[in-house]
């Protein structure tokens, strides 16, 4: 009988303190989430020293708590995984030294993870993939489709060109006076308000896969501005459900052309924004009749966690991937030449 394999995750990339334990690369076992989200609302934002001061207070805790939750001990896990990038770099740092010591001190293989390849196979926990797969990523700093021949390959075929979606959410979403995280609060007025506002679509150049979502920000808040200098009262649920409609348009759109250019047999959507109701609901709507199978996360795998890491790192495990007691912190990480790295 083939014995099982136990991966155990770290995910400390921004402002959740993750730990988690995948079996067969598959199943979750146990997965843990400390969420900072109380300590940075009131900056408007994810304040970098902060993020980095609570990891270190809560990462111990996260992985006892893992541990408790599988009924399993570090002397039964075959291999770490980690996130190494992008991210803040001080918070990246708490959980790569955390893995860097206990693969040390248990003499465990250690394995890199790419937070955005995390996001991705975050379904893979939910069903098995099939090759070609498109991924659509909209998380709070990446907007990319991802072209996947095989598992461990990324070949980016769009991606943003200045602000994110998730970026534009949130610099949106302060500009409305909405408790940070901004995104939940703009789908959820987008939901009670009206397409009454005609803000831009940037399609860019024909053919072109990219997004650009700097100017549909500019308008949006533009649009208030000159609103409050002529005393004139626009609604928020009006102004979400415009911004929401612009941004999911586009990002429908593209992603619709690009899975039917590259006759993909399944569409991956990741990453935060994947949360987002309106824009789940224009995909399921674009691809129901569509021989193209459509995969979206539950909302907790949506968000940052340890679960994704974990898929990931079985991947880069099974691949024969190891990284050795110098891995660092990669804020920068770039997804491509991560997907192309050599075994050691």
């Amino acid at each position: 009988m083939t014995k099982d394999e136990y991966i155990l995750a770290i995910e400390t990339s921004c402002d959740e303190t993750a730990a988690a334990i995948i079996k067969n690369g598959v199943e979750i076992v146990s997965n843990v989430v400390a969420s900072q989200i109380e300590s940075h609302k009131r900056f408007g934002g994810v304040v970098p020293e902060i993020a980095s001061r609570h990891h270190v207070e809560q990462i111990t805790v996260v992985l006892e708590e893992t541990f408790d939750k599988a009924g399993l001990t570090i002397d039964e896990i075959d291999a770490i995984a980690v996130t190494e990038g992008p991210g803040l770099v001080g918070a990246l740092l708490v959980g790569v030294n955390t893995a860097k010591a206990l693969a040390f001190a248990k003499q465990k293989p250690l394995i890199g993870v790419h937070h955005i390849a995390g996001h991705i196979y975050a379904n893979r926990l939910l069903t098995e993939f099939a090759f070609p797969l498109l991924a659509l990523v909209v998380s709070g700093g990446h907007t990319e489709l991802v072209l996947m021949r095989e598992h461990g390959s990324f070949e980016i075929i769009g991606e943003t060109r200045d602000d994110a979606a998730g970026e534009a959410y949130d610099k949106v979403a302060r500009t409305l006076q909405l408790p940070y995280p901004g995104g939940p609060h703009i789908d959820r007025l987008a939901k009670e308000g009206n397409e009454s506002i005609a803000f831009p679509r940037a399609w860019l150049e024909e053919g072109s896969y990219d997004f650009s979502f700097s100017g549909l920000k500019s308008a949006v808040i533009n649009k208030l501005h000159n609103a409050e200098q002529r005393n004139e009262v626009l609604k928020n649920e009006d102004i979400a459900a415009s911004f929401q409609a612009s941004v999911i348009d586009v990002l429908v759109t593209k992603t619709y052309r690009a899975a039917k250019a590259y006759d993909v047999k399944q569409l991956i959507v990741a990453g935060g924004v994947a949360a987002n109701q309106g824009l789940r609901k224009a995909l399921t709507d674009k691809f129901e009749n569509e021989p193209i199978e459509l995969l979206i996360p539950p909302l907790h795998l949506c968000t940052d966690n340890a679960a994704m890491i974990g898929a990931a790192g079985s991947i880069a495990y099974n691949q024969g991937h190891r990284a050795g007691w110098d891995l660092n912190a990669n804020p920068a990480l770039d997804l491509e030449q991560y997907g192309k790295r050599s075994t050691t």
